[in-house]
């Protein structure tokens, strides 16, 4: 072996440090097959059964019998099952057709044991996975499985099983392709094969994906996920974000060196207790049903804090010390919660610990993790500094509940999750020797969440006091080092090390952005607006700075700046689908320096928005401010940000503008219920808190003003930019500029921070503090000049730039001149999709933006034209044209995620023809414009021939009503005369296409598509089977073609009116349907029986336990209809919700009419 475990302790899943294996390569080429054959070759020497015979779905049932039998041995006796017994157990638990993605993740990682009657009517627990004895799952591997019932036959290329089922799956490509290759093929087999037969391979929980060179891994998606993401409505040109290969991670030992070569990660990763324990412990199925695989970061700090109580247990005199515990430094965005929470989870499996207290501060309680901590256990985190419950858990006394006419013990739980405001009040007011102060005595684990806050020095003084046995962990993305602690306070107390003991990890920024987990920043100093350089805190008086820094002159044009470049900073024109839900861009919050300041800049925001014409596009931005009282809020000494303040201790003419703000946010944002918002007492200002972080989160609200609230610990995927007006330095620096730089997908790229204060030098100082001196190059994205017109790097690894590319594309391709030959289209897709990256990167500068046409060097014509060219060969080389050459895909990777960026949507192309029509059809430049974009739009190219049809059939308005009405009667039209011209029954042929386009999913194989075929006579000849296959397969392209075309089209008349376009076309009725109550309606997988009975009438009531899946649905967003679905079936219907009742732990939906 190469590499040994940390402290010599083979339990450790992840490697102290690994050094390669030098391995002398033969020298030549190295086919996949070869590649897979040497991974084979070292699982088997790592103690793998390899199946090299088992390629069917008949073999791997039966290899799955006999390992669930032995994993079962105890519970059967050492008897096998009886083939009865078997097929129960198979069909209920293993391969039970309502289950699917989301159910077999719920029953690995959550349930586990399931209860069984054997045919002698006893009752026994039988396991599929044993996370306590992880040595007792047994690992199998196989290759070439081969899918012959899906949607096309497939080839698998290699599989771990564990006791029999099919867990981690691994996909290979030769080394010198793309990584990403193998991970497209993984979404093609989950879209085309994982689901078939009996869907075993839907049990895979993690994936891997390798060239050789380069080796990544990511959980599975749920079910959800992959209906919302194959939906029509999420490729409206959009970016998805679930199961995105942004997601995909590296594994590394715990110095947090990748280990990518796939022979090293075969050893590491898949040396057999690591992937036990991968699955067994550090795997998280979330509240919102999504599975998250730990990263190799959050392992290694999660086995060291349990080492470091194992070893504190053991020596007594560490315990009650800060040596019994320590912290973890690990980049903000990179998981720390996760990493803190599960550690807390995992320490109460240790027997002699008595409690786990999980600490987090109130102020980072949103609804959303309010919602995952209260899974766990309920109402532990309530957003008061009510400490009843928490003085229930930690006491001895016993807590009972009546059962029928018992009255049973409750069995408490180990781990209790609360706030540090909580734990504060509990500490002060209950001293050693009062009822509740047993909990002192015990054997307690603290872990801190975001330990950097300042309060937490004061709260290990309390603790010191009252606790005697216990172990005190924290968690940070910025340390306190003696450099930016704050010199005020106990002297022993001031640091990081000092509160909580040594760093047992770190993580810093500069990893986080080398492994692609957070992005980098781009910095940019407004120098119109940013104070002289000659006005320094040494020369002139604070006050007379800020001062000088509020002028209305220049409150003026900070905030027209904002909403001059608001829409390119925050990337409005690029769409993508977040939760199912399609978005344009992103949402910023702009920090400013005092609470003065918040005032001055919404007033003036509120006022140049109110000057705008109502067809200006920043006129529906929404905005809101908070803020709280706090002292030294302009510039404090540490850089620490107080985001804690009291909102009651603000003077009169501050709250009473912050009222008036709350009245605008509810103008803008509606309620329904009876939570009120507002800046007075009582849980007002808490509520109001709540709603903007969720507004925020769901980029509902577009700008929020904040002086230091929402700048640290809060968490918006969807928030890019922030704009500043402030002074920040050190953690506090670090902390808001990483409020931007969350991993979403590839629309978004860096975090953008604008500031209208030169921060360069604090920038460079907290980046040299957190990360490394030479860090900026990583944590910051390069220069505008680097990107356009000089490049960076050296040798082979110099990145050109965008000028230099441009002259390259334009002197070897020019427009009108054809390419020929394979090699030179291939030359021409890699660079013109280096050149589609470099714009991607170039958007966010504003000497692009402010000067593009000239920036650019090409027209816009002509980038639409280079584009549509790009997506010929797209389709060529993708097999979609007749007559394709020979496949050269391996070897290049399209840039279809960065192209669709570049797209534009239906609406846009509406207008144009609005503009067309108003020419009255002469102005043939602009018909032109319209056709070129829809040729180099990947999204609208398949609909090129509808929208022309519509544009040469409709003289009157290019309304949406109008291309409604259109689209249904052409869909119609075209299922008709598809049925008219093979003889096919065109009812069954209209279910079968809509219901197609309404789950966004083709599927030409299988009972459904072969009912709209025409008749094939039983006893047909030979030549007669011949005729019927070829027509059979013009039947599938004419369908695929019909599919193309209104695929997203049709979704988008069907979510907003109140029957289905074919429908209400068969109704023969005129027009279009009427629209639905506003908003999504909700979504429900229902039962047949239930279904038929709302359908029928007799059942008006639909019944939901309250629980984290169903509280967002229906608590939080309160739809006004729900859309009810036959199983997963695409037999679905609309009823309008009269009213949601909360009732004996149910939601109760009261159905009125049924609108669709």
């Amino acid at each position: 072996m190469n590499y040994d475990k940390l402290a010599e302790l083979p339990q450790f899943t992840v490697v102290n440090e690994y050094v390669p294996d030098l391995e002398v390569g033969s020298g030549g080429h190295e086919s996949e097959a070869q590649l897979e054959k040497k991974f084979i070759q070292t699982l088997e020497a790592q103690g793998y059964e390899y199946l090299k015979t088992l390629t069917s779905e008949d073999d791997l049932i039966a290899n799955l019998r006999v390992q669930m039998e032995k994993l079962n041995h105890e519970a059967l006796h050492g008897e096998p099952f009886t083939d009865k017994e078997w097929q129960r157990f198979y069909k209920e638990i293993l391969a039970n057709k309502k289950d699917h993605i989301e159910e077999k993740t719920a029953k690995f990682q959550e349930e586990r044991r399931f209860d069984f009657e054997f045919d002698d009517h006893h009752h026994a627990n039988l396991m599929i996975f044993d996370a306590e004895h992880v040595n007792n799952n047994r690992l199998q591997v196989i290759n070439q499985y081969e899918e012959k019932e899906g949607k096309h036959d497939l080839r698998y290329d290699v599989t771990v099983l564990v006791n029999g089922l099919p867990i981690v799956h691994i996909e290979l490509k030769k080394r010198g392709v793309a990584i990403r290759e193998a991970f497209n093929q993984i979404k093609r087999y989950s879209r085309d094969g994982f689901w078939a037969g009996d869907a075993l391979f839907e049990w895979v929980q993690i994936f891997v994906i390798s060239n050789g060179t380069e080796t990544k891994y990511y959980a599975n998606t749920t079910r959800d996920n992959h209906i919302r993401e194959m939906a029509s409505k999420a490729t409206k040109g959009g970016k998805k974000t679930s199961n995105s290969f942004e997601f995909t991670s590296y594994w590394a030992d715990a110095r947090n060196r990748r280990i990518a070569d796939l022979k090293d990660f075969a050893k590491t990763f898949f040396a057999q207790q690591t992937l036990r324990n991968v699955l067994a412990r550090f795997c998280v199925f979330t509240e919102d049903r999504v599975l998250m695989v730990m990263r190799p970061y959050q392992i290694a700090a999660t086995e060291r804090i349990l080492e470091r109580i194992r070893i504190a247990s053991n020596k007594k005199t560490m315990l009650g010390t800060v040596d019994a515990g320590g912290y973890i430094w690990h980049s903000t965005g990179s998981g720390k919660t996760l990493t803190s929470f599960k550690t807390a989870q995992l320490a109460t499996k240790l027997d002699y610990i008595d409690r786990v207290l999980f600490v987090v501060d109130r102020q980072d309680l949103d609804n959303q993790t309010q919602r995952e901590y209260n899974k766990f256990q309920k109402d532990c985190v309530k957003g008061t500094v009510d400490t009843g419950a928490l003085t229930e858990q930690l006491s001895d006394a016993i807590v009972t509940k009546k059962v029928g006419d018992k009255v049973v013990p409750i069995k408490k739980s180990k781990i209790v999750i609360t706030t540090i405001q909580k734990l504060a009040i509990f500490v002060k007011k209950n001293a050693p020797g009062t009822p509740d102060a047993g909990i002192y005595d015990k054997h307690v684990v603290l872990i801190f969440d975001e330990c950097h806050r300042s309060q937490f020095g004061k709260m290990h003084e309390d603790i010191a006091k009252r606790f005697k046995r216990y172990h005190i962990f924290g968690f940070t993305g910025t340390p306190i080092f003696a450099k930016n602690a704050n010199m005020s306070g106990n002297p022993k107390m001031r640091t990081t090390e000092q509160a909580f003991g040594t760093q047992l990890h770190q993580y810093t920024i500069v990893d986080a952005i080398q492994d692609q987990n957070v992005l980098p920043f781009h910095v940019e100093t407004i120098g119109k607006v940013s104070p002289k350089a000659d006005i320094k805190d040494k020369d002139v008086h604070s006050i007379d700075i800020e001062n000088a820094l509020l002028k209305p002159e220049r409150v003026t044009a900070v905030v027209k700046y904002i909403l001059d470049h608001f829409a390119d900073k925050t990337l409005r024109a690029k769409s993508y689908v977040l939760k199912g839900e399609n978005l344009n861009g992103f949402n910023s919050i702009f920090a400013v320096s005092s609470v003065k300041a918040a005032m001055l800049y919404y007033a003036e925001l509120k006022k140049q928005l109110a000057d705008l014409p109502d067809e200006h596009p920043m006129k529906k931005l929404t905005y809101a401010t908070i803020f709280t009282y706090s002292q030294n809020e302009e510039d404090p000494e540490d850089g620490a940000l107080d985001d804690g303040g009291d909102v009651t201790k603000l003077d009169q003419t501050s709250r009473d503008f912050l009222d008036d703000a709350i009245k605008d946010y509810n103008v803008m944002f509606p309620k329904t219920g009876k939570t009120t918002f507002g800046a007075g007492d009582g849980d007002q200002f808490h509520n109001y808190y709540m709603d903007l972080s969720d507004k925020m989160k769901k980029r509902k609200l577009d700008l929020l003003i904040v002086v230091n609230m929402f700048l640290t610990g809060f968490d918006a995927t969807t928030l890019n930019t922030l704009w500043v007006d402030k002074n920040l330095k050190l953690h506090g620096l670090l902390q808001a500029f990483s409020r931007t730089n969350r991993i979403l997908n590839s629309v978004k790229t860096c975090g953008n921070i604008i500031c209208f204060r030169n921060l360069e030098d604090q920038t460079n100082e907290a980046i040299a503090l957190f990360g490394d001196k030479d860090a900026a190059g990583i944590v910051k994205i390069r220069t505008f000049e680097e990107y356009y017109s000089k490049g960076y790097g050296e040798g082979k690894s110099r990145v050109r730039p965008y000028t230099e590319l441009i002259a390259e594309l334009q002197k070897q391709y020019p427009l009108g001149v054809t390419i020929a030959g394979e090699a030179n289209v291939k030359k021409f897709v890699m660079l013109f999709g280096e050149i589609l990256r470099r714009l991607n990167v170039l958007r966010v500068f504003d000497e692009f933006t402010d000067d593009k046409v000239a920036k650019q060097i090409l027209s816009d014509y002509d980038l639409q034209d280079y584009k549509s060219l790009y997506l010929d060969f797209y389709d060529q080389l993708r097999g979609k044209n007749k007559g394709e050459s020979e496949n050269i895909n391996d070897d290049i990777v399209f840039e279809m995620d960065t192209i669709r960026q570049f797209d534009v949507n239906i609406d846009y192309i509406l207008n144009m023809i609005e503009q067309y029509h108003g020419s009255n059809c002469k102005d043939k430049e602009l018909l032109g414009r319209i056709n070129k974009l829809l040729e180099s739009s990947a999204h609208l190219r398949p609909k090129r021939k509808l929208i022309n049809a519509f544009i040469h059939s409709y003289n009157s308005s290019a309304s949406q009503a109008n291309w409604a009405a259109f689209v249904i009667a052409k869909l119609t039209k075209d299922i008709k005369d598809l049925a008219e011209k093979y003889a096919m029954d065109e009812e069954a042929t209209t279910t079968f296409v809509t219901n197609a386009l309404s789950i966004g999913s083709l599927a030409t194989t299988g009972s459904d598509f072969d009912k709209i075929l025409p008749v094939m006579p039983m006893f047909a000849a030979e030549d007669s089977l011949a005729v019927f296959e070829a027509t059979r397969q013009e039947i599938v392209e004419a369908v695929q073609a019909i599919f193309d075309e209104y695929q997203g089209v049709y979704v988008d008349l069907e979510d907003f009116y109140s029957a289905t376009p074919v429908e209400w076309w068969k109704s023969g009725k005129q027009g279009i349907p009427a629209p639905l109550p506003p908003g999504k309606p909700a979504y429900l997988v229902m039962e047949g029986e239930w279904y038929d009975a709302i359908e029928s009438g007799e059942k008006r009531v639909e019944y939901r336990e309250i629980k984290p899946k169903y509280i967002p649905m229906f608590r939080d967003k309160k739809p006004a209809c729900v859309r009810l679905a036959y199983g997963y079936s695409t037999r679905q219907m609309i009823w309008e919700i009269e009213k949601i009742v909360e009732n004996d732990g149910c939601f109760e939906l009261h159905l009125g009419k049924r609108l669709q």
